[in-house]
């Protein structure tokens, strides 16, 4: 055999190599996700019937995986800046898009739905031929249950420290077309969006990864869930919409 094609075939074996390593360490680190997700309690509130109302879906991120407290949680700090804001939280630790419609059964009315996750689909390689439908479907379930509907899918899973090369690369690419197809669905259908995608010279989750993210590498910590909120209230302004929803229901009730 060549020396060239002896080069090359080392070169393949060490990548794949490499490759498999990766991986391997990826599953562990995933593996110890998964149980931190499962030990923590997704955080609610019950308020005053003058305030707003808002559900909240979603995966582990929505349950408050990774913060020191339930509290510290994005609902929970939701609630913090918003006192007569009542939480109701169906969120599921694993859950994906497809488990998101069954989150929304019921008939009781909320003034906000809250959709807070995706991160699952993009780990767990759901088809994003058929994501896109499945997206849609939430969002037209989500108007059903409350006038106002935010989606916030994660941010570029590739930063997450499970993720080594060549793995990080792929979890890049799923998370921006995550990221797209979320954008998309929820523009054409009368939902909002917050963007959380940033490359990793621009991501803060890269850059002070230990702060960020909780011990596990994946979920963020209370750093990380209170940037969460940051940008939730600079791109959509949640809170103000629901003081605004509460004020109005405040109002109405006096006149009755």
């Amino acid at each position: 055999m060549k020396r060239a094609n002896i080069a090359v075939l080392t070169g393949l074996s060490l990548l794949v190599g490499l490759a498999a390593g990766t991986a391997g360490y990826a599953v562990l680190r995933l593996a110890r996700s998964t149980k931190l997700a499962g030990r923590g309690h997704s955080y609610d509130q019950v308020a005053g019937a003058e305030g707003s109302r808002l559900l909240v879906i979603g995966d582990s991120t929505g349950s408050g995986a990774g913060a020191s407290d339930p509290q510290f949680s994005l609902p929970g700090l939701l609630s913090r800046a918003n006192p007569s804001l009542t939480v109701v939280n169906h969120a599921q630790p694993g859950a994906r898009f497809e488990d998101f419609l069954a989150q929304l059964d019921g008939e009781e009315p909320f003034d906000a739905v809250l959709v807070l996750g995706g991160g699952n689909d993009v780990i767990r390689m759901t088809r994003l031929a058929g994501l896109r439908h499945t997206v849609e479907r939430v969002a037209q379930r989500a108007r059903v249950r409350a006038g106002l509907v935010v989606f916030m899918p994660p941010g570029n899973l590739g930063n997450a420290r499970p993720f080594l090369p060549p793995w990080d690369w792929w979890m890049a690419w799923r998370s921006r077309r995550l990221n797209a197809i979320v954008s998309e669905v929820a523009r054409a259908n009368g939902a909002l969006c917050v963007s959380l995608y940033q490359e990793r010279e621009d991501d803060p989750f890269a850059r002070h990864s230990r702060r960020m993210h909780s011990r596990d590498g994946l979920h963020p910590s209370d750093a990380g869930y209170e940037l969460w909120q940051r940008e939730l209230e600079t791109q959509v302004q949640l809170s103000a919409k629901l003081r605004k929803i509460g004020r109005t229901a405040a109002r109405r009730g006096a006149d009755f």
